[in-house]
């Protein structure tokens, strides 16, 4: 395995000791507000969409905003509270041949964690109120209980030499080459 170079490592204070974990407990930050109340009416794919969406951030936790005004977009982890029971095998989207639950986006999952990527459109500051971010790329349903906001950083996030499995050949025949932050 190899290791990360000195000037990449994590900082060591951030971490417990070895052998020490800390609970799982995953706890809102804040709510998703979308135009979507029915899951037929929201877009596949966040990539794909033009709709704006609020993440509405609890006022704890708004020095943690700080500096993220610097960024034109941000990654949103959501807990999918409307999904059914999980299933290992999926039909998803594109395809009409059941596949492998962890080679989908399906949002049935044993935690139903997702993760859109936004383009932020304005983050709004009040003293007492919950901090609004306006985003554009809204994909989920309205009253979506948000987990956690963190930016996306091309250098870190981009890939190069991807790729899609399956997913190839439906992309293709739909004519998709899309990149991230391209305009369809």
């Amino acid at each position: 395995m190899k290791k990360a170079a000195d000037n990449w490592k994590l900082a060591p204070e951030n971490f417990l000791p070895s052998g020490k974990s800390r609970e799982m407990n995953l706890r809102p930050i804040g709510i998703i507000r979308t135009p979507f109340q029915k899951p037929d009416e929201c877009p596949a794919q966040g990539a794909f969409s033009e709709v704006e969406g609020a993440a509405i951030v609890e006022p704890q936790y708004a020095e943690g905003l700080d500096d993220l005004e610097g960024f034109s977009h941000a990654w949103l982890l959501y807990w999918f509270h409307r999904s059914g029971p999980f299933k290992l095998k999926v039909r998803p989207m594109l395809d009409k041949t059941p596949r492998g639950l962890f080679a989908s986006r399906a949002p049935i999952r044993p935690n139903p964690i997702g993760i859109t990527a936004i383009r932020i459109v304005e983050i709004v500051r009040s003293r007492q109120a919950p901090i609004q971010i306006h985003f554009e790329g809204a994909d989920m349903l309205d009253g979506t209980p948000l987990l956690d906001i963190k930016p996306y950083v091309p250098a870190f996030d981009g890939r190069d030499d991807v790729r899609v499995g399956w997913l190839e050949k439906p992309l293709k025949q739909k004519g998709v080459k899309k990149k991230f932050g391209q305009k369809k």
